[in-house]
Parts: C-alpha cells; sequence; structure tokens
C-alpha cells in the first residue's frame, strides 16, 4: 500500500541532497561576479536551477510522506514542466550543434578550427560583438592558454616536434596558437615568430599578438574553437539530460502511483476494491 509513497519520498530525498552543490556552485559564481563578467554570465542558470530542483524535490518529499494530495498535485505539473524542458533542451542542443568540426593538419595531432564551418543560431551568438566579449573574457581569465607551457628543463620550453604531437583542445587550437596555414614559427607555446615564411591569406593570420593578454582571442578560429568546445559539452549534457528524463519518467509514474494510492486511503477503500463494489455492497453479510 505505501511502497510508492516510500519511493517517491525516497527519489525525491536524493535529488534534494543533488541540488544542494548545484546551488553551492551558483552561489560560489555570485560572489565571485565582481570580477569576470564570465561568472556573471554563469551564475543565475545554476542558482535557478538549483533552487527549483530543491523546491520541487522538497514539495515531492513532503506530499509523499505526508500523503499531501495538494503538494503531489502541485510536484506532478512541475515535473511534467521540467521534462518537457529537458526533452526541448536535448533536441535544440542537437539541433545547433549538427554542423563544424576541426580539420585535420599534416604532421600535427591537433586540429584547426575555422569559423566558416559553422553555421546556425549557435554560431551567431557566439559572434556577436556583445556575447564574444564576455566570453573572450572567460577564457582570458580562466588563464587556459597559460596553463600549456610545459618545460624540458630550467625552464627551455619543449620542442616543436614535441608540440605538434600534443592534443590540445579545440580553445588551447583555436585561441592560443596561429592557425597553422599562417607559417608563424614556434618559439614556445604561445609565442610564434612571423619568420620568413609568407603569411597566410586568412584574416586570423594578422590579429595574431605575442602579447599574452592578446594571442587570438579576436580571431575567428578562437570563435570557432568555442563553438566546437560548445559541440563536445553539450551533446555530453544531452547525453547526461536523456538520462535524467528517463529517471524523472520513472519518479512521474512513481508519483501517479502515490496519488492513487492516497487517494484509496483517504477514501477508506481497502486494495484491489473498486468504487463499483463500494456503490453496491453485497447483501448477504457472514
Amino acid at each position: 500500500m505505501r511502497t510508492s509513497n516510500h519511493l517517491i519520498g525516497l527519489l525525491n530525498f536524493l535529488t534534494f541532497l543533488l541540488s544542494v552543490p548545484i546551488l553551492g556552485g551558483g552561489i560560489w559564481l555570485s560572489s565571485k561576479a565582481n570580477n569576470t563578467d564570465c561568472m556573471k554570465f554563469l551564475q543565475w542558470p545554476l542558482i535557478i536551477i538549483g533552487v527549483s530542483i530543491m523546491v520541487i524535490s522538497l514539495a515531492g518529499f513532503v506530499g509523499a510522506c505526508y500523503r499531501n494530495t495538494f503538494l503531489m498535485y502541485l510536484y506532478l505539473w512541475a515535473m511534467f514542466f521540467i521534462i518537457a524542458a529537458l526533452i526541448g533542451f536535448v533536441i535544440f542542443a542537437y539541433a545547433v550543434t549538427d554542423k563544424g568540426s576541426g580539420r585535420p593538419v599534416m604532421n600535427r595531432v591537433y586540429l584547426d578550427y575555422y569559423l566558416q564551418d559553422y553555421s546556425g543560431w549557435l554560431e551567431e551568438r557566439v559572434a556577436d560583438d556583445s556575447y564574444w566579449s564576455k566570453i573572450s573574457s572567460c577564457i582570458r581569465d580562466s588563464k587556459v592558454c597559460n596553463k600549456m607551457g610545459r618545460s624540458v628543463i630550467d625552464g627551455v620550453p619543449e620542442t616543436a616536434d614535441r608540440f605538434y604531437l600534443r592534443k590540445l583542445s579545440p580553445i588551447q587550437s583555436g585561441c592560443c596558437k596561429p592557425l597553422t596555414e599562417c607559417g608563424y614559427v614556434y618559439i614556445n607555446e604561445t609565442i610564434w615568430n612571423p619568420g620568413g615564411a609568407l603569411m597566410g591569406s586568412n584574416t586570423d593570420c594578422a590579429k595574431w599578438s605575442n602579447d599574452q593578454e592578446q594571442l587570438c582571442y579576436a580571431c575567428d578560429s578562437c570563435k570557432a574553437g568555442v563553438l566546437a568546445s560548445l559541440k563536445k559539452s553539450w551533446r555530453k549534457a544531452s547525453v547526461v539530460n536523456i538520462v535524467v528524463v528517463i529517471i524523472l519518467v520513472i519518479a512521474y509514474v512513481v508519483a501517479i502511483a502515490a496519488i492513487r494510492n492516497n487517494r484509496r486511503i483517504d477514501n477508506d477503500e481497502p486494495y484491489g476494491e473498486t468504487r463499483m463494489e463500494k456503490a453496491r455492497p453485497s447483501r448477504i453479510h457472514f
């Protein structure tokens, strides 16, 4: 009789606990928001998601444990919208990341990234100046390029041949070094000289700077690297969301069973007894 109530209570207690680190991460980002635009860009989604999951889980937990029909109905409606939103996000994520990937380069393990390989809603948002100023600030403040440095001995940087064999992330390849076609000569991971080679025709070739605060943050290749990184992370998030949707659908079905169980108890119906049997009781009693 009470199995469904206990199960939905346990499920919501676990999701309530999971919402705590999500909310804590959003609050931490909020405390750092005055330092970088990147933090301002990320804080509110985490806080909203954390608070929503916490409130809904609490409502489902209390409703199941105390057989509160109102809270259970509220929980069902909220769960319905969350499931619909997650399904919508999965469809949206695959739709806006269906194009574009890195290009292989001869004698290099890493890939080069070109903005023209991408198109659609996500590309337009990333390439927009107002959005890009925040994104590039985020990349710069993360020190992702500074962390690329490796030394062989006594601070001597690794050789070009060893660097060419490194598997760089899309952001590292697009933002922290010039495109291979530009013909720059490797000095270390983030310092490249034109040397005697001819510059490529790509406009990014003239945008490269050895200034560690500039590098290729203004390059289209950097924007393409961000798009490639978003595509990878959104695809992973979509897989996680699919798993979460399956779990929430199971919880949703269990919640419906819990509500029916509560109604039976409230109407003083024994398990398996129908309303028709209650309306027409037998005339013969033993």
